[in-house]
């Protein structure tokens, strides 16, 4: 297939962080496996379900390091290389760390697709990470039917200035940067349901770095930090209220979604992650009465690429917010940690 007349998106059956494995499913893998041997220089591994992996190097530094990679999110094969970038980086922002060099990694059918397409991949990945300051030093490829793209990143921190997504105290506020729902909308893209207007917003959202609010938080106390991504906004933050032994409610109204994600999930463009996802945290999140299904299942939307999630110290989050939101960030407080014996989330409409 040429340039021309090829959308990424008919190329397969699942796109974006919403092609990952469910997290029940892999939760049943890992808990098959032995536990890693103990290294007294990894300061974050695979027991904390955290961003990404921290090695401590000497005394005043340790390496951060992140995967991500999956399936096209968009037709446009710039804007997917774009997307896969800044999504890959996120999770170093999340940590706290500064990224530094990556890796490209590819699956491509190279004898059925213009080769001009991974170029164009390629590209949107290099400029968004000439946009952070990280310098792409490789990567691997491979000949294969569906096409993917992804990055390993590596970035680099003060060992005592990790973030990890627990450590939230009670009455801390609760701050993402970036709307939800972009599950929904691709997921409408794949079905013809949005204007140019609406598939510029919603690739611009999933394309725009963390590294201003990942700059700007560094100078509060933030408590625990994760990004938001494949296993929905309550996915990660029932592993913060988890890794933290504390309770959240988070507040429906407050949370930022993506415009007419209400109306294109009622008629009927869910992604199958998402639904993965609310099945999921049965059992660590409560729903008000008044809230109903849908609202129920945006809130568990498989996002690609989406903003942090903080716990921010109560008397630092308006601030913080006027900060982020002064920056351009679509930022809002949506809502609160409250000490509890028992690790839950609670949702009020």
């Amino acid at each position: 297939m040429t340039k021309n007349n090829v959308k990424l998106t008919t190329l397969t059956t699942k796109g974006g962080c919403g092609c990952k494995i469910g997290p029940a499913d892999l939760a049943d893998i890992i808990k098959q496996l032995p536990s890693p041997t103990p290294n007294p220089n990894v300061l974050v591994g695979l027991d904390t379900s955290d961003d990404a992996g921290v090695y401590q190097i000497n005394e005043n530094t340790a390496i951060v390091q992140t995967l991500d990679f999956f399936t096209p999110i968009v037709d446009d094969p710039y804007s997917f290389g774009q997307i896969a970038a800044a999504n890959a980086i996120s999770d170093i922002y999340a940590m706290g760390g500064t990224p530094i060099t990556a890796l490209n990694i590819v699956a491509f059918p190279v004898h059925t697709l213009d080769k001009e397409i991974l170029a164009d991949i390629l590209r949107g990945a290099g400029d968004k990470l000439t946009e952070a300051g990280v310098a792409l030093v490789g990567g691997h490829s491979i000949d294969d039917k569906e096409p993917k793209f992804g990055l390993a990143v590596t970035g680099i921190i003060h060992p005592a200035k990790v973030q990890t997504n627990s450590g939230v105290k009670p009455n801390d506020k609760l701050i993402l940067t970036k709307p939800i729902g972009v599950g929904v909308l691709t997921t409408s893209i794949k079905r013809n349901l949005l204007t140019d207007t609406e598939i510029e917003h919603v690739t611009k959202v999933m394309a725009t770095l963390n590294k201003v609010a990942a700059h700007i938080m560094q100078r509060y106390e933030i408590h625990a930090c994760t990004d938001v991504t494949g296993f929905g906004l309550l996915g990660h933050a029932s592993e913060m209220a988890i890794g933290s032994e504390i309770s959240l409610t988070i507040y429906d109204h407050k949370v930022p979604k993506l415009p007419r994600v209400k109306e294109l999930a009622e008629l009927g463009a869910i992604p199958g992650g998402t639904k993965n996802n609310f099945q999921h945290v049965q059992g660590k999140v409560s729903f008000s009465s008044s809230m109903d299904q849908i609202d129920q299942w945006i809130l568990c939307d498989a996002v690609t690429s989406g903003g942090l999630l903080m716990a921010v110290k109560d008397k630092e989050a308006a601030q913080l917010l006027s900060e982020l939101q002064a920056e351009g960030i679509h930022a809002a407080i949506i809502g609160e940690a409250t000490e509890n014996t028992k690790a839950h989330i609670y949702v009020q409409e």
